[in-house]
């Protein structure tokens, strides 16, 4: 075999190998993930968060950051219930609400005039 043929064998082997245990990494994260969320809330808590999780999941995931972050930091007493959740969501969405603001310069007014006028 040629010094090519098995530098491709080696560079095949290599990306399944990283393919296979970036897979693995990815799914040890995830079932972390959710046996923490599953000490820490109820069934119904639960349901709500995965149904929010199917409409919203930017803000699902924020929840459950934050959620996870309470966990481990012991902010948590015991299992949050459905209402407790819900005002978990308020106080992140008040935390990530968006905020517009236009201005308008005197400049920008006197341009658009003056574009109007014949």
């Amino acid at each position: 075999m040629a010094d090519d043929e098995l530098e491709a064998i080696r560079r095949q082997r290599m990306a399944e190998l990283q393919a296979k245990h970036g897979v693995s990494a990815e799914s040890r994260e995830t079932d972390m993930r959710n046996s923490i969320l599953a000490q820490v809330l109820d069934q119904s808590a639960r349901g709500r968060l995965s149904n929010l999780a199917l409409v919203k999941p930017e803000k699902a995931n924020a929840v459950e950051n934050y959620l996870i972050q309470m966990a481990r930091f012991g902010k948590l007493g015991g299992k949050i219930s459905e209402s407790g959740l819900i005002e978990i969501l308020e106080k992140v969405s008040q935390q990530t609400e968006k905020k517009t603001t236009v201005t308008v310069s005197s400049t920008e007014i006197r341009d658009n005039e003056q574009a109007l006028l014949p």
